[in-house]
């Protein structure tokens, strides 16, 4: 059978061509390719698939190709293991669901207050996209139902296993109906992931995307690590290739703090990520690294999973993982969308056989090389390009980007190319400005008004 190379060869409902055209998309990745004939005919999909490879699209198309917008009740289920990929997960099911009219989308996850989730559901959704564990108190309240559940989707389902979310998981689906359609990704294909997918999919199609696929983008190179000098080694590595943005990745997330003040001594706009974090501090977090007011995020493997951006330029291994796959999946965040990545790793004596499991799963030999610490500080750090404001208020007080927008542009005199990215929360919005004009914008925002009302606004 002839495998399909772009969406309009595609028996796509009409309706969500508004959606590939807003998000630019013609040709079809080879996860979508193999997987996505099979998910609109209603078949169950078990699919490996790293990071960046367009899964999001594959499933999302298949569940809101069977949607029916004009009936009541929760038609599709997405299981995600962290708040930040479930909302990313929704915002690109909003965007494919563009010209879809009337259709209600939640994002139900822990971490936020209880109540406002239990108010939104008075009128069911028919697509949820959420962590396991809140969408099951939601389903025990009696404020969610899944008898109508046609697609159920488990994302990451290898990190959901990590994370102990297997028991809510088998709760969950004993709630849908035996008829549903079953999708699962993971990224590794562990033994437990082999035991929950016989347990739930029905003679599946196996599609495997390995992330060799991404390798030819990806440029990576091993250096000797000193054990007491890392940090400064580190420095060094990233004065030497000056990547526009870099995530480096610790084994352990005590040490993604201590790399951020080392990296900060050294002049770099550096952020940690980790799980010890408070929800709205990680969110910020990853705001600010994606609208560029921080150039090197240093995160842990879990604190990472919801990370969606498409130009990171380069992966940084602090230390090595303790698995190939690991590896695979970190190094798969740069090089996306066509570009050409940049993966650098610092390799000590005792990571050796790490890197002889990585050089077997690349089939490659590793080429150490040498990289001098860096002694004192450093001058022509670069700095990140722009700077955060936050303001107190957000999609419940009706507030829109283009009001910040206005806001910007016309009070507080900004030109349209010192804005960058904004982000609109229910209870707060965050703007990107260029980092010189910052200080006499927040002065003169504070002493303005945004859409008619004065609120209060910081500076990140």
């Amino acid at each position: 059978m002839h495998a399909p190379t772009t969406f309009s060869e595609l028996a796509l409902d009409p309706a969500l061509r508004a959606g590939l055209d807003a998000l630019g998309y013609t040709t079809l990745t080879p996860i979508q390719a193999q997987a996505l004939p099979e998910i609109l005919v209603g078949r169950d999909v078990l699919a490996q698939a790293p990071t960046g490879s367009g899964k999001t699209a594959a499933f999302g198309l298949g569940l809101l190709h069977s949607i029916d917008a004009t009936a009541a009740g929760t038609q599709a289920l997405v299981l995600c293991p962290t708040r930040e990929l479930a909302d990313q997960v929704g915002k690109q099911l909003r965007k494919l669901a563009t010209g879809i009219a009337n259709l209600k989308l939640s994002v139900l996850c822990g971490g936020i207050p209880l109540a406002p989730q239990l108010a939104s559901l008075t009128h069911a959704p028919q697509v949820v996209v959420g962590t396991p564990g809140r969408v099951l108190e939601l389903v025990e309240k009696g404020a969610l139902a899944l008898r109508g559940v046609q697609t159920l989707v488990l994302d990451e389902a290898d990190r959901m296993l990590d994370m102990g979310f297997d028991e809510p998981i088998r709760a969950l689906v004993k709630r849908t109906p035996k008829t549903r359609q079953t999708l699962l990704f993971s990224a590794t294909f562990p033994e437990a992931i082999r035991t929950l997918a016989n347990a739930m999919l029905r003679t599946p199609l196996e599609v495997c995307v390995d992330g060799d696929a991404l390798q030819p983008r990806i440029r990576s190179l091993f250096f000797e690590a000193d054990l007491a000098r890392r940090a400064p080694q580190l420095a060094a590595l990233l004065l030497q290739f000056n990547p526009a943005s870099t995530v480096v990745f610790c084994n352990m997330r005590k040490d993604t703090e201590e790399v951020v003040g080392s990296l900060a001594h050294y002049g770099f706009d550096a952020l940690a990520l980790h799980g010890d974090m408070e929800q709205r501090d990680r969110e910020e977090v990853l705001v600010r690294f994606a609208n560029r007011s921080c150039n090197v995020l240093v995160a842990s493997d879990v604190a990472a999973r919801g990370l969606d951006i498409d130009d990171i330029g380069a992966v940084v291994n602090y230390e090595l993982p303790s698995d190939a796959d690991t590896y695979l999946h970190r190094i798969g965040r740069t090089g996306r969308a066509g570009r050409e990545g940049l993966a650098l790793s610092l390799v000590a004596d005792k990571e050796r056989g790490r890197a002889a499991m990585i050089e077997e799963r690349l089939g490659m030999q590793i080429h150490l090389e040498r990289i001098a610490p860096l002694a004192g500080k450093p001058r022509g750090v670069p700095q990140a390009s722009m700077t955060t404001l936050r303001i107190d208020a957000g999609r419940s007080d009706k507030l829109r980007p283009g009001d910040i927008v206005g806001a910007l542009t016309g009070e507080a005199g900004l030109h349209k190319d010192a804005i960058g990215k904004i982000d609109v929360y229910p209870t707060r919005s965050y703007v990107a400005i260029a980092r010189k004009q910052a200080p006499a914008t927040l002065e003169k925002l504070r002493a303005g008004k945004i859409k008619g009302r004065r609120l209060r606004v910081h500076l990140l």
